[in-house]
């Protein structure tokens, strides 16, 4: 169940309210015992949902979670945002690294819902009307407690916004679409740095696998100061994010001392992305077997819990990359659970995570199929890929009378040449060489 919060001192929180009362068939219900000022009163029931309506502004609520009947595993205020920003749909957690200045208390984090708001953008990416952007916020004013997983559903940014039905039938929608939605999945991170509307997160919630919970922006870090005398907002900025990993936007050195120090594995977005749907579990036996992520460790499609980490023969690797580098990788992708790469992730390394022995040769066959592209026989024995080519000799080129020059490449490339009158095939400047691989 998902409960949403009506402000009736937000003329947007009014209309966007409006507008999820005319797209459902909501029941109409009524709360004698609490004042309609804080939610009691008439209020509105759908499967799934609950709506009621307060007095006052959303960011001066306490834990307007009890004045539900649905017990709701997720709050969602239904807001304006206000901002130099044109026609925006954004949502955020809320809560106060450092003081409290506009609602909540000092150092305190409302429970946020990571998967929650990743989908909410979603949606708002759907419904938002021509001309609206979307966005993602940090962490940012009242309350900081609410009574569960809860996070602000804006519609932006000024009074022709707040005034456009479009804007607000849009809001109204991707709430509606929060229903049935958990408020968290197994990879969340907290996030630090950037700007209040924060890109980066934007973009890791958006592109990876991974959720963003509560973000510390670099006005929150640098009101707060020293981060040690603020430790416990820190502490429970992982907590209530349900999160364990941290990512940093920007250079924050006593920060990341802190973090250390807190047991909190600072991670990039880098890391994000190559893990991926990796079994975290897995993640953090292939790091201490074979090597980082940070270090150029990338995860293939093999899911094994157990695995040998084995070194392929660099050679071979060498001279398959410089055939097809592309079908190299997918042969380490397809058979390996792991391996390692070089030049910022554009090649593969030689040692390779497999699932048992036995897929050495699988990896070792398959790389040897690139080889048939450019040499005339390859084939893969007990000990070793023998690989046999016909390959230019510039000796014999010289022998029949040709000049280093133009002549050379045509006869290099296949070509016949004509030199002193005489054509020269090419197949009489070549000789057979043979390349063995062992492993």
């Amino acid at each position: 169940m998902i409960a949403i919060v009506e402000s009736r001192a937000d003329r947007a929180s009014v209309h966007v309210c409006e507008q999820l009362r005319s797209l459902a068939d909501w029941i109409e219900r009524g709360d004698p015992d609490r004042p309609a000022a804080d939610g009691g009163g008439t209020y509105y029931r759908l499967e799934g949902a609950e709506l009621r309506s307060f007095d006052d502004l959303h960011l001066d609520l306490e834990r307007p979670a009890e004045a539900f009947d649905c017990d709701p595993e997720l709050l969602v205020f239904a807001s304006r945002h206000s901002g130099d920003t044109g026609a925006l749909l954004t949502g955020h957690f809320t809560g106060n690294f450092g003081s409290a200045e506009f609602g909540g208390e000092d150092d305190a984090l409302a429970e946020a819902c990571p998967n929650a708001l990743a989908r909410l953008l979603e949606a708002f990416e759907v419904h938002a009307p021509e001309g609206y952007d979307v966005g993602m916020e940090c962490t940012h004013h009242g309350p900081s407690d609410v009574g569960c997983p809860s996070l602000f559903a804006e519609l932006g940014s000024d009074d022709e916004q707040w005034d456009d039905p479009d804007g607000a039938a849009a809001v109204a929608r991707a709430i509606l679409e929060l229903r049935g939605v958990d408020a968290h999945r197994d990879r969340q991170v907290v996030g630090f740095g950037g700007n209040h509307y924060a890109p980066r997160f934007q973009r890791v919630v958006e592109e990876t696998e991974w959720a963003v919970g509560h973000i510390a922006a670099d006005w929150a870090l640098e009101s707060m100061g020293h981060p040690e005398t603020h430790r416990e907002v820190i502490e429970r900025a992982f907590e209530a994010s349900r999160a364990e990993l941290a990512v940093l936007d920007g250079e924050w050195p006593v920060l990341e001392d802190l973090l250390d120090d807190l047991d909190r594995r600072i991670v990039g977005e880098t890391w994000l992305r190559a893990v991926g749907d990796c079994p975290l579990e897995l993640v953090d036996a292939v790091e201490a077997e074979l090597g980082r992520v940070e270090k150029g460790v990338r995860f293939g499609d093999r899911r094994e819990e157990s695995f040998v980490v084995r070194e392929l023969p660099e050679e071979l690797l060498e001279t398959a990359q410089g055939v097809d580098p592309d079908r190299v990788r997918e042969s380490f992708e397809r058979h390996a659970v792991a391996f390692e790469t070089e030049n910022a992730g554009s090649r593969v390394g030689s040692r390779v995570a497999l699932p048992d022995p036995e897929a050495k040769r699988e990896v070792i066959e398959a790389v040897a199929d690139v080889l048939e592209a450019k040499f005339e026989r390859v084939a893969v024995e007990d000990d070793a890929v023998v690989a046999e080519e016909l390959a230019f000799d510039p000796e014999l080129a010289r022998t029949l009378g040709v000049s280093e020059g133009p002549a050379f490449g045509a006869l290099a490339d296949g070509e016949a040449v004509t030199v002193n009158g005489e054509e020269i095939d090419p197949e009489a400047v070549h000789r057979e060489r043979t390349h063995r691989f062992e492993f």
